[in-house]
């Protein structure tokens, strides 16, 4: 079977999450935004409690909430951040968001991101494959994460709980988030979960029906 476990972490309350599956206990960590000693303490406790063995560190976008944790965690687990090629931009940007937003320094402290992922991309958990959907509009390299086995699907900030992510920071582009989600997430099962970037999960019928802003 497939499992997933949320963390809300970082004074953003960003939903990191740890995937996996549980017969040959591979997993991967999405969106690595833990902050603090106590947030990776979290984590680190529930793999090894797990008996998971992280295999990916996967990003739908390199906002800085989403990212914070990715020097510490890729370092622990010898893991390279995943992330689309459209995304370094956003991802060099990050050190003076933090800088702007908290006073932090957190230059040198990114590791070098692997740019592979793209909407071709599928990878593997064990007999569980994760397909790579390519969502611009919230950022101009956001993905979602499908797994077609846990009726699930990562969204990042591209879709919330009625709600949409923001697209007036660098890079956001309005009507290309429409469109990724009317021509990627909304052809998806309307049973498929979905595991927002922040709040509460939904699901693909529910957003259909009822997300104010669709």
């Amino acid at each position: 079977m497939f499992h997933y476990k949320r963390f809300v972490v970082n004074p953003i309350e960003e939903n990191c999450y740890i995937i996996w599956d549980d017969i040959s206990h591979e997993g991967a960590i999405v969106d690595c935004g833990a902050w603090t000693k106590g947030e990776h303490a979290r984590i680190s406790d529930f793999l090894s409690e797990n008996g998971i063995t992280l295999k990916y560190s996967l990003q739908t976008h390199m906002h800085f909430d989403h990212c914070l944790g990715l020097g510490t965690i890729c370092e622990q687990y010898g893991l390279t951040p995943m992330c689309h090629s459209a995304e370094i931009p956003v991802y060099q940007a990050a050190p003076d968001m933090v800088q702007k937003w908290f006073r932090i320094d957190i230059s040198g402290m990114l590791p070098k991101a692997d740019t592979s992922i793209s909407e071709a991309s599928v990878l593997q958990l064990g007999e569980v494959s994760i397909q790579v959907l390519h969502t611009p509009g919230h950022t101009p390299g956001g993905v979602c994460y499908y797994i077609p086995e846990g009726r699930m699907v990562l969204t990042g900030d591209t879709i919330f709980r009625m709600g949409i992510g923001r697209t007036d920071l660098p890079g956001g582009n309005y009507q290309q988030e429409l469109e990724s989600i009317s021509h990627k997430i909304f052809t998806l099962p309307q049973d498929t979960v979905i595991l927002p970037g922040h709040g509460p999960e939904s699901t693909i019928g529910v957003e259909m029906d009822s997300n104010p802003y669709l």
